[in-house]
């Protein structure tokens, strides 16, 4: 099968998966290319309430590949922002649910998602300063808002892989799990996160991310739906609530 990005939409939940396992899971410039519009179709899709990335077998993604680097640095590392930016923005909430090394451009990914559930013995690195590449000033941005400038540092000087318990400690990942059982795991925190409300996540996700002056617009949206006496009533009616609020509005 040819390196590619395959999804697929269960139970409101859709899962991208990095295919190229010839190559550890390495982004190749056209799976590049292909994450923004992907992203944009299942943004759109009103099924879908959260969004899983992941790597196909036992390896999250190993980065760029390499090849992709010997024509044009300059290009290869615009279409790798353009599909962090992407999947940056997803509307709703991303989980990257990481096994095996996650390195470079897969760290740049799954520092783009909101969360990043980890197995245990998975590697970290961000690795530019091996190829002599300045790493974009967003993509540093967003990893100093995980892990704080010092860590930040060592990782981007260094190039240096490290483990899980640091990567937990340090603030890259949210969760460790044993071998075994992160897909259990993702799929039950999955399923808590498409029976929240949309209106609030939305809303947070927004603000967690740094918007200002969107207060207003919040409000409203709260005030023009039913979400939150839907809510009330479901927890006074000791039963799960039906929250309708989506992102088209």
């Amino acid at each position: 099968m040819e390196p590619q990005l395959l999804y697929s939409v269960t139970d409101s939940v859709a899962t991208v998966v990095i295919h190229h396992p010839a190559k550890r899971n390495a982004m190749t410039a056209a799976m590049w290319r292909a994450l923004p519009p992907l992203l944009d179709t299942l943004a759109a899709d009103q099924d879908v309430r959260a969004l899983v990335l992941t790597g196909e077998g036992g390896t999250f993604c190993a980065g760029a590949d390499i090849s992709t680097l010997r024509g044009s640095p300059d290009e290869a590392q615009g279409l790798a922002m353009a599909a962090e930016e992407a999947l940056a923005a997803f509307p709703k909430p991303t989980l990257a649910a990481i096994r095996g090394h996650c390195v470079g451009g897969g760290s740049q990914l799954a520092a783009a998602c909101d969360l990043r559930f980890a197995q245990e013995g998975s590697l970290f690195g961000v690795t530019p300063a091996k190829l002599g590449i300045v790493y974009p000033a967003s993509s540093t941005r967003r990893l100093v808002a995980l892990v704080g400038p010092a860590a930040t540092k060592y990782l981007l000087f260094s190039g240096e892989l490290i483990d899980t318990d640091r990567a937990l400690r340090t603030g890259l990942v949210d969760e460790v799990l044993p071998e075994g059982e992160l897909g259990k795991r993702v799929a039950e925190f999955t399923r808590i996160l498409v029976s929240r409300s949309q209106l609030t996540q939305a809303a947070a996700k927004e603000f967690a991310n740094g918007a200002v002056d969107r207060d207003g617009h919040w409000a409203e949206q709260a005030r023009g739906n039913g979400d939150t006496a839907e809510g009330v009533a479901a927890f006074l009616e000791r039963r799960q609530p039906r929250f309708t609020w989506t992102t088209s509005g």
